[in-house]
């Protein structure tokens, strides 16, 4: 199997167990072919994306097993949307340097690793993925990372230094909030999540300096990171400077994130 025959086996199809495959040892990336886009990944019926999704519940709603299986379900179709959209990546850019492409399919991995952690949690409370509605707000990202004249760097900017920077305050506020229940399961999968995000983010600000030209990573973010996102959705409300440095950031970067007002 090529990389590209993995990426197209994810987006094209629609079952979670073709999306959960992992690639096998010997894949190969030699040829990665031409660009190619794909503007939605194949869905089976009870996983079709939708617009929009209501609230997470409130910290304090985690005693309930409901508001814990809703957010579980949330998380865990996030790991899935960020598996689809490593893929989609690989297919739109393969141009990348090959160490860049070694290090999204490494990163898309571990994204399923974390799918079927939140997967099997939420099989323990008695739901599937499927009871939940699935929003598609990372695939509305999609058409502003393509269109970006940043190419790549606009991904790197959006997913690891936006999205995966946030989660990594994200998945400690709620680590923490699951052991307060007594839900240390969770928590443990939080903290596993949590350590992998770090390496990501790290990914992210290597490549997105590299390619820039050795502009430092808040100059490289700011250049690439396609609209609607910003700094001020890159962290939570409970603020990781420590989790930013493990992961290499600049402390001008982390300045500039956790001083962030929304637009």
């Amino acid at each position: 199997m090529t990389v590209r025959e993995f990426c197209l086996r994810i987006l094209e199809s629609g079952d979670l167990e073709a999306k959960l495959a992992p690639p096998p040892p010997e894949i190969s990336d030699e040829a990665p072919g031409p660009a190619l886009r794909i503007d939605r990944p194949a869905r089976a019926p009870g996983l079709r994306l939708r617009s929009g999704a209501g609230p997470l519940p409130r910290l304090r709603e985690l005693e309930r097993e409901e508001a814990r299986a809703v957010t579980l379900a949330r998380f865990a179709h996030h790991e899935l949307m960020a598996v689809e959209l490593f893929a989609w990546a690989l297919l739109r850019w393969p141009e990348m340097p090959a160490a860049l492409r070694r290090g999204f399919l490494l990163t898309l991995v571990e994204e399923q690793a974390h799918l079927r952690l939140y997967l099997e949690r939420l099989a323990e409370l008695g739901q599937k993925l499927e009871d939940h509605a699935l929003s598609d707000y990372f695939w509305k990202l999609a058409p502003k990372i393509d269109a970006h004249p940043a190419g790549p760097r606009a991904f790197l900017a959006a997913m690891g230094l936006t999205l995966e920077q946030a989660n990594l305050d994200f998945s400690l506020l709620y680590r923490d909030a699951f052991a307060q229940v007594g839900d240390v399961a969770t928590a443990a999968v939080l903290e596993r999540v949590h350590d992998d995000e770090v390496g990501h983010v790290k990914l992210a600000a290597v490549w997105i300096r590299r390619l820039s030209g050795g502009k430092s990573d808040l100059e490289a973010y700011l250049e690439a990171v396609p609209h609607p996102l910003c700094a001020a959705r890159a962290k939570a409300r409970k603020f990781s400077a420590e989790s930013r440095r493990l992961a290499g950031l600049s402390e001008e970067m982390i300045a500039h994130v956790r001083d962030a007002r929304p637009r």
